[in-house]
């Protein structure tokens, strides 16, 4: 056998290698611009994304005007997909119905026919069974794009032109907002009212160095399609539209309806925007199974045209502003709404914008728009001039130039040399009807050629004149105000402002409690009742043998009750869940773990935002705000460190400016209050000095009231401010005996 040959190695095909991590980077770089400049992000001008832009000029090739008749979806989008927009046709589909959604849009570009989904998520039908026409809106969008205003550019397939922007007559960016998510980036711009926009332009046409503040004083915030009320505040919107980014919290809208035997409930009339209706009510449904709404009681949707979800509470006690700010808290029925004014500048760059930027980019396009449309027409105001001038010349030269177009062989050519005529217009004269010329036309023609003159003065004026065109923008402006006003069905605002409600942490235990008046009641051994209503006299209540009376605080079913032990801690009781006054009450031990050998010195009601004085029987004491007391556990909180064999004694209000402490030594001290720290825990100041004993009783008054106390018989006995100077003196002085009258007790009653 002869010797094998190796055959060749394959040809490459001219394929070269690349680097793996750079075509990667190349390509997604690619990708990523891609999506952002021709999908996600809207141009600043028209506030429209390619696909939006697409549809709606190939509808105005359709002429589906808001007066013609419909056509089907299905054309719509098979002549965009065909001749603009190479993507999906439930894509372009997806975005025509929410064009026409009145939900979605506050102010839709198209006018559908036919089921385009719901607010409460149901989709539209398929594009076969809907029709569609643009809208008012729409047409202004789009006006002018006749005259050379915008830029076109090729298709994809490169046979015909598309618009690279609208010449948009209104600010659609704000008025309609963008959400859209592209490579690294986002947008989330909200929609706002149009006639509110229109005086905040032209506010700023007037002032071009307007702050955000000074322009939010006109467009004060979204104005969703949906409705809903805003609880943010002023300056977090001020801060919001300065810097592009923020979040504003939007809530629905409700209001409380009465019904029978004193039953009401509460119905929801507007929810949030972009929040699906079936959806929140499926969540509240699970919150309410799952027993996380104990102020709930029912819920049911009897939506028709409009929103309307009844809620029904728990209790006809509960406070209906209570159960909603749950709701809101636990539900879709409060979102936030993300902002981030990140838009295509010029429609190349893409950055975040403030408030007035934005209008600024629109305005600037405005003026451009102006200025192209106004060049367009001059140039046909010139060529018609031209074309005038001709005939007129061949009406003062008839019979000469009908005997030339008779006789000669070349009639173009001696036409032109005999009456010194353009190309122009001798094929204008040539193509002329012969009954067109008579003496009327000329008269006619005539008065066009002075018309013309005039209003080609006017367009020179006008571009020449930067002034002039920002009046007549303004003026353009003022008539869009009038025809989206907010006394139109379309303009009217339906997103309200509110001051959200401070509630705080929400007690659901209370909010199920039915307030009534009640007397708490403590004995001595520690027993504890809470009697019906305010009961002033206590003196036929019965106690256990070896018992009696300690302290009774007048309060609420809903109220908390604070008490505090010898030890010094305070202890917190939800005067609803104390036992009634039928029998004798129940072992305070059972609601808070009092130290054993302790007991309650004082009790009070809290009251928040009060200030209490707190001593200890050594003569130590401070001033603490009972906000810091209060403790949701049995163990209670401490509060004043008491060093044995001292006990903590005195608990009573620190409304005054001036103490007056007594001791067991019967002597009367009175100092301003603000020599007394004011702390939230600790052991204090020593507040009166003691050779021996300590301290019996204090009371915190106003100077200029006067010191009263109450004695045995029930009556009140009050010492004039300029009795009391041989008492007043500083913290920790001795003092000296109380004046005639003062109860042997050593007490203020």
């Amino acid at each position: 056998m002869g010797k094998t040959v190796k055959p060749p190695p394959p040809s490459s095909g001219g394929t070269e290698p690349v680097n793996l991590r750079e075509a990667l980077e190349e390509r997604y770089l690619a990708y990523a611009l891609s999506t952002i400049m021709g999908r996600a992000l809207p141009d600043a001008r028209d506030g429209l994304k390619p696909v939006h832009r697409r549809i709606l000029y190939g509808m105005q090739i359709l002429r589906l005007d808001p007066g013609a008749a419909f056509k089907k979806c299905a054309k719509i989008v098979g002549d965009v997909m065909g001749s603009f927009h190479p993507h999906g046709d439930q894509a372009i589909y997806d975005a025509l119905v929410r064009l026409a959604q009145d939900f979605s849009s506050r102010y839709p570009l198209i006018d559908g026919q036919g089921n385009f989904g719901n607010i409460d998520g149901d989709g539209a039908a398929a594009y076969r069974y809907t029709e569609a026409r643009m809208t008012d809106v729409a047409r202004l969008l789009l006006e002018g794009i006749d005259e050379d205003c915008v830029d076109f550019r090729d298709n994809y397939s490169g046979d015909q032109s598309e618009p690279a922007v609208l010449p948009s007559a209104l600010p659609n960016l704000l008025a309609n907002g963008a959400q859209g998510i592209a490579v690294g980036m986002a947008t989330s711009i909200p929609p706002h009212n149009l006639a509110e926009l229109c005086d905040a332009a032209l506010y700023l046409l007037a002032h071009s160095d307007a702050s955000t503040e000074q322009l939010l004083a006109f467009a004060p915030g979204p104005d969703f399609p949906t409705g809903g009320v805003i609880v943010e505040s002023k300056a977090s919107l001020i801060e919001t539209y300065s810097t592009g980014r923020g979040a504003i919290r939007l809530r629905a809208r409700w209001r409380r309806e009465e019904g029978a035997r004193g039953v009401w409930s509460v119905v929801v009339t507007e929810i949030p925007y972009m929040v699906q209706k079936s959806r929140l009510i499926e969540k509240i449904a699970e919150l309410l199974n799952d027993k996380k709404l104990p102020l709930v009681g029912d819920l049911r949707d009897e939506s028709a045209e409009d929103v309307r979800v009844v809620i029904e509470p728990k209790s006809r006690t509960v406070d209906p502003a209570l159960m909603m700010e749950h709701l809101f808290r636990l539900s879709e029925l409060e979102t936030r709404f993300p902002v981030n004014l990140n838009v295509l500048e010029n429609g190349v760059a893409p950055r975040v914008v403030s408030f007035g930027e934005a209008l600024r980019q629109w305005l600037d396009h405005r003026r451009e728009v102006l200025r192209r449309r106004a060049g367009h027409r001059l140039a046909e105001i010139v060529r018609r001039l031209e074309l005038v001038a001709g005939m007129l010349v061949v009406f003062l030269n008839l019979d000469e130039v009908i005997r030339i177009i008779r006789e000669e062989d070349e009639p173009k050519e001696r036409l032109q040399a005999v009456f010194s005529l353009t190309e122009l217009q001798v094929n204008y004269v040539l193509d002329t009807r012969l009954r067109s010329l008579r003496r009327l036309e000329e008269m006619e023609l005539r008065r066009e050629h002075d018309a013309l003159e005039a209003e080609k003065a006017e367009v020179e004026g006008l571009l020449a004149d930067e002034a002039r065109q920002w009046r007549k923008i303004a003026a353009e402006i003022r008539e869009l105000k009038k025809k989206f006003g907010p006394e139109t069905k379309l303009g009217k605002r339906r997103t309200s402002f509110e001051a959200a409600p401070d509630l705080g942490e929400i007690d659901v235990a209370s909010a199920l409690i039915e307030r009534e008046p009640v007397t708490v009641v403590l004995s001595q051994k520690g027993w504890v009742r809470a009697l019906k209503g305010h009961v002033a006299d206590l003196s036929t209540l019965t106690f256990k043998a070896d018992d009696a009376l300690a302290f009774s605080v007048f309060a609420e079913t809903v109220s908390k009750i604070l008490l505090l032990a010898s030890d010094g801690r305070v202890f917190t009781l939800d005067a609803g869940k104390l036992p009634g006054g039928r029998g004798q009450g129940e072992p305070l031990r059972l609601f808070a773990d009092v130290g054993e050998g302790e007991t309650i010195e004082a009790a009070a009601v809290y009251e928040p935002g009060r200030k209490t004085l707190v001593a200890a029987s050594d003569g130590r004491g401070f001033v603490a705000p009972q906000d810091e007391m209060i403790g949701g556990t049995r163990k209670g909180k401490a509060l004043l460190n008491v060093e044995k064999p001292a006990k903590a004694r005195l608990f009573v209000s620190a409304e005054g400016d001036h103490v007056a402490c007594v001791g067991d030594n019967r002597k009367l001290l009175v100092f301003p209050l603000e020599q007394v720290p004011e702390m939230a825990r600790g052991k204090g100041v020593r507040l009166q000095k003691y050779r021996d004993g300590g301290l019996a009783d204090a009371r915190v008054f106003r100077l200029a009231d006067g010191l009263s106390w109450t004695d045995t018989a029930g009556r009140t006995h009050v010492v004039a401010a300029a009795d009391l100077a041989e008492w007043v003196g500083a913290r920790a002085e001795a003092g000296r005996l109380p004046p005639r009258g003062f109860p042997k007790s050593n007490r203020f009653g």
